[in-house]
């Protein structure tokens, strides 16, 4: 026997405050909304793609408290209160890509661009994860980024250009920490 449960739309919505890509935003989710739903309808973050719903492709990650995660993992729920980094927040403040989008536009590192957001994303994460205190400085590999890739999934297969712009990232990054300037 089922129980009797309210239509989906009749379902109290919750109030999610968060910090999405440094900025102070609320919305109101169902229980079960995933956060790649509240993100792009509710909040109009588009960038955060929808791909396989399961953990699998990639093309859904963000940061939740500095964290690379799985958005289409996530509840929109669990986020009340954190702090949220799509691919929209990778920018610079003027709105000038980062360093690690202007090496994907040099190297060409994407073909149709939807498994791109949420690759820039574990990038990102992958390089300050690198960059922090306390991190051994090493020259980065291209099987060390190719295992960072192993978690997404590009139906163009243009990772090539992709390992070139990480590791050219990577290393004028290691360059700067050994020269003192980072």
């Amino acid at each position: 026997m089922t129980p009797d449960l309210p239509p989906l739309s009749r379902q109290v919505l919750h109030p999610v405050e968060l910090t999405l890509n440094r900025q102070r935003r609320t919305g109101h989710a169902q229980p079960r909304l995933l956060l790649t739903d509240f993100l792009r309808d509710e909040l109009g973050a588009t960038g955060t793609h929808v791909g396989c719903e399961h953990g699998v492709c990639g093309a859904c990650t963000v940061r939740i408290d500095g964290v690379a995660c799985r958005a289409c993992l996530t509840l929109a729920v669990q986020v009340d209160g954190r702090q949220v980094d799509t691919v929209e927040g990778l920018a610079l403040a003027d709105g000038t890509p980062d360093q690690l989008q202007q090496a994907f536009k040099r190297h060409h590192a994407l073909q149709c661009g939807f498994c791109t957001a949420g690759i820039l994303m574990s990038c990102a994460d992958w390089l300050d994860r690198r960059d922090a205190p306390g991190a051994a400085p090493h020259e980065p590999t291209e099987a060390e980024v190719r295992d960072l890739l192993s978690g997404h999934i590009c139906r163009c297969t243009g990772y090539t250009p992709i390992v070139a712009a990480v590791l050219e990232v990577a290393q004028a990054r290691h360059a700067a920490r050994k020269a003192g300037h980072a």
